[in-house]
């Protein structure tokens, strides 16, 4: 299932994504004449710095979200380009230099699929780059909003709910891209955790992209009962002394070559 995002919102919320992100694209080491595809470009922050690397290369930035697409083309230049497609359904044919995702393919099941569709749109030589969610990821969240779907009154918003994310284990990760005939595969853990420096910033991760597919489960006035309490929750649960919160973020690395 795809979900609707807001691109705005996402823009203010999403700062260690774009930390993550700039690190990734720093590790490339680009020559400047690569064609790119971004998985799950979201407000195409990351996608246009992949851009200015490339000045005689493409990028192409892709995402199920439209407005997150409508917020991205607002960066569109010479050599940028964003299309709304859904990951799931890629169908390039050795097209690419670089394939690369950040903190996206935790929202995708099937990586089976996706790794086998992301081989294929790759040229010889070419390299993937992905950092995505893994086991352990935002366990505190998790958590908290598991307690409130729990709730009698939530019983038959949540009744066969599908839980949104992919996050495996990381040598479990290992051993499914292995089956990929990938000439260098490297596969690694990583702690991210991170303090949110005050309860705003939280909420706006929260609110974006955290709560969005439990919110499309819940409607009318149940919906903002259902976000305050998982908010409320969540700041009982990790504020910090000095107002910070904290999350745990653990990510699965992967960097291939064909």
């Amino acid at each position: 299932m795809s979900f609707e995002f807001d691109g705005k919102q996402y823009a203010q919320a999403a700062t260690h994504q774009k930390e993550w992100g700039a690190r990734l694209v720093a590790e490339l080491a680009l020559r400047g004449d690569e064609h790119i595809l971004d998985l799950g470009c979201g407000d195409g922050a990351l996608t246009a710095q992949l851009a200015e690397c490339v000045p005689q290369g493409r990028v192409v930035g892709i995402d199920s979200s439209w407005s997150m697409i409508s917020t991205a083309r607002e960066r569109r230049g010479h050599n940028l380009l964003f299309e709304l497609l859904d990951i799931n359904q890629l169908d390039f044919h050795k097209q690419f230099d670089v394939v690369f995702s950040n903190a996206t393919l935790h929202w995708i099941k099937d990586h089976r699929n996706l790794l086998a569709r992301v081989f294929r749109s790759l040229k010889d030589n070419g390299v993937v780059r992905f950092n995505f969610a893994a086991d352990g990821n935002c366990s505190n969240f998790n958590r908290v909003v598991q307690e409130v779907m729990s709730q009698p009154q939530y019983a038959d918003c949540f009744r066969g709910f599908d839980w949104p994310w992919y996050m495996p284990k990381v040598e479990d990760y290992r051993l499914l891209a292995s089956q990929l005939p990938f000439r260098e595969l490297n596969v690694w853990g990583e702690n991210a955790d991170r303090y949110f420096p005050d309860a705003e910033a939280m909420i706006r991760w929260i609110d974006q992209p955290s709560l969005v597919p439990f919110l499309v489960h819940v409607g009318g006035a149940e919906k903002e009962r259902f976000r305050r309490e998982v908010i409320e929750r969540m700041i009982r649960a990790i504020q910090q002394a000095d107002g910070r919160c904290f999350e745990t973020f653990r990510r699965i690395n992967l960097f291939a070559k064909k």
